[in-house]
């Protein structure tokens, strides 16, 4: 495979759901599996293996209430993601970055129902992070938590526009207004991001039943405090439902391993990085431009086009009689 070390790269990865304190069903979602070998773990699991040259594939959705079950939008979304990687990707004869990338992109283009996700697949020494709405991942490294992706919300709207910090999104009213979900609009923006990873490296994958009560730092703590991930997992849920748990809670972990990955260095760049499809392999399609129903006519100026079509009319008529009189 194109880029591929010989030496083994080495992932665990645990995931788990909670239906918080508030709630009365879950209607967040999470997947794992593995892409090689075709197969999805069952939650809550501890999942570990050598990643193959297909990669591994990482998923939370989080259910929009009201919206046509919440619960079966997010499963549905993480079945037919998977179901869409092993039937495209599965079948992939160009085992490129770019191919990969595109089919992750393309995979989470779904239509169904109401739902938030956050997919990430990991090919080689790479996670590729697809994004629409506003779960999150988060990337570890030597104990800081850097957020690789950028909610597609309207809090996330107005800090870039200057309007408000940080701090003050996090605490706003309107902190869980999202600006795109799969399903409910016709055509989505899913923002395709990428990250080198390194040995040690942590992914955390999250709804924002999550990260509205605990903060990157306090997660980069529990995760580096923790004996393993499951205790990681079953901690940071147990923070957010000790700040009131108003929504469902749900977190993925993969830690990273092996000789086939650098170390980190201090330099390298982590964060918020677009990844970027050549042309020919974007697979979102414009929104088609809305150009309006014709003018309606005015009464008068339908009425004289009645007459003319009246007079026409006649004309034809008497024509047609004036030749077949001539020609008897």
């Amino acid at each position: 495979m194109f880029g591929r070390s010989s030496k083994p790269i080495k992932v665990q990865v645990f995931g788990k759901t909670d239906l918080g304190k508030t709630r009365d069903h879950n209607e967040d979602c999470f997947l794992v599996a593995d892409l090689t070998r075709g197969e999805r773990s069952l939650p809550p699991t501890m999942h570990e293996h050598e990643i193959g040259e297909r990669g591994a594939l990482l998923v939370v959705a989080d259910g929009m209430g009201g919206a046509a079950a919440g619960e079966l939008a997010s499963q549905m979304a993480t079945d037919t993601i998977f179901d869409q990687m092993e039937k495209m990707w599965g079948t992939e004869k160009e085992l490129t970055p770019q191919r990969f990338a595109y089919r992750l992109k393309e995979a989470v283009e779904v239509r169904g129902m109401g739902t938030t996700t956050t997919a990430a697949g990991v090919l080689v020494d790479h996670v590729y992070i697809t994004q629409v709405g506003d779960s999150r991942a988060y990337l570890i490294r030597n104990g800081v938590a850097v957020q690789l992706t950028k909610d597609q919300s309207l809090m996330q709207r107005l800090v870039e526009a200057g309007e408000l910090t940080e701090e003050e999104a996090a605490h706003s009213e309107r902190r869980n207004i999202i600006l795109q979900a799969l399903g409910p609009d016709p055509k989505v923006k899913v923002d395709l991001t990428h990250q080198e990873i390194r040995r040690g490296d942590v992914l955390v994958l999250c709804s924002d039943g999550l990260s509205g009560q605990v903060k990157k730092e306090e997660i980069a703590e529990v995760v580096s405090r923790a004996s393993d991930l499951a205790q990681a997992c079953d901690r940071l849920i147990a923070l957010a439902n000790e700040r009131g748990g108003p929504d469902n809670i749900t977190v993925i972990m993969a830690r990273f391993d092996g000789d086939g990955l650098r170390p980190a260095e201090a330099r390298e760049e982590v964060g918020h990085q677009i990844y970027p499809l050549i042309d020919t392999e974007t697979s979102t399609e414009p929104v088609p431009v809305y150009k309006g129903s014709p003018p309606p006519v005015p009464a008068k100026q339908a009425r004289w086009r009645l007459i003319l079509a009246a007079l026409l009319a006649v004309a034809i008529v008497a024509g047609v009689l004036y030749w077949v009189n001539r020609g008897q």
